[in-house]
């Protein structure tokens, strides 16, 4: 793929989701393939039992998680940084909980997602026809309001997928609410998951967007590089194609270790 020396992939999963398929040592065998440097592996995280259940690992299984990602580490030493992250999920109501999960371990990187605006999940294939009840442009200032307040609530390193209301083609008809989101990510210091799934779905374009892309540049908002990889055959995912994107408008790709910013 031509990759650079020092690039990581800061977006996968593994298995303990119930939705991602391939041994953690898969996913590191296919960034060595790949000619990365490194991964973080951010599967999503434990959330309150009552919350997303069906996607996600238990809280019970948190320790398996990190034991399973520590083996990986030890596996493949000298050959490939593996770290040690998750994905996050901002739902008003439960920050005490994912404050006290973040406690738990020490994180290298922890991705702030929403996945839900009120009960909706509004990026689950199961429930697309919602979209065509709903007036985009205020689905759009909801979610948006929703990724200020994880940008606010100090949890998190960056936040996921920015623009994913997107993902089955419905696309924002103004822009001012992201726009607003991008100044309040930019005021607290964080990062941007430029996330390369987009590229596999239905709107076929990558998260962000190139002119959102362009927009957290001029902010001085860095991007950190993911496939959200949910196979191990996705890592590393169109990434010549993301460093293209990011560099055409001037912007700067980071990685995460031990919550600190490098890049």
């Amino acid at each position: 793929m031509g990759m650079t020396a020092a690039l990581f992939d800061s977006h996968m999963h593994t298995p303990l989701c119930g939705h991602a398929t391939g041994a953690p040592r898969e996913y590191a065998q296919a960034a060595l393939d790949a000619g990365l440097a490194g991964i973080c592996f951010t599967d999503h995280m434990p959330m309150p039992a009552w919350y997303d259940a069906p996607w996600r690992m238990r809280r019970d299984q948190l320790a398996q998680y990190v034991a399973d990602v520590q083996d990986v580490q030890a596996e493949f030493a000298g050959r490939l940084e593996v770290r040690l992250g998750l994905e996050a999920d901002f739902h008003p109501g439960t920050e005490r909980f994912v404050e006290e999960v973040l406690g738990a371990h020490p994180w290298d990187y922890v991705i702030g997602s929403i996945h839900y605006i009120g009960a909706w999940g509004f990026d689950n294939p199961e429930f697309i026809a919602e979209y065509d009840s709903r007036d985009l442009g205020g689905l759009y200032r909801d979610y948006y309001a929703l990724a200020e307040g994880a940008a606010k609530s100090g949890l998190f390193d960056s936040i996921g997928h920015l623009d994913l209301p997107k993902k089955f083609g419905h696309r924002d008809p103004d822009g001012y609410a992201a726009l607003h989101a991008l100044d309040v990510i930019a005021e607290r210091g964080l990062s941007l998951d430029f996330n390369t799934a987009g590229w596999r779905k239905p709107v076929q374009e990558a998260y962000p967007a190139p002119d959102l892309t362009r927009a957290a540049a001029e902010r001085g908002i860095p991007f950190v590089l993911g496939s959200d990889a949910h196979k191990p055959d996705e890592v590393g995912y169109h990434f010549t194609d993301a460093i293209k994107q990011i560099h055409d408008v001037g912007g700067r790709i980071v990685s995460y270790q031990e919550r600190v910013r490098h890049g």
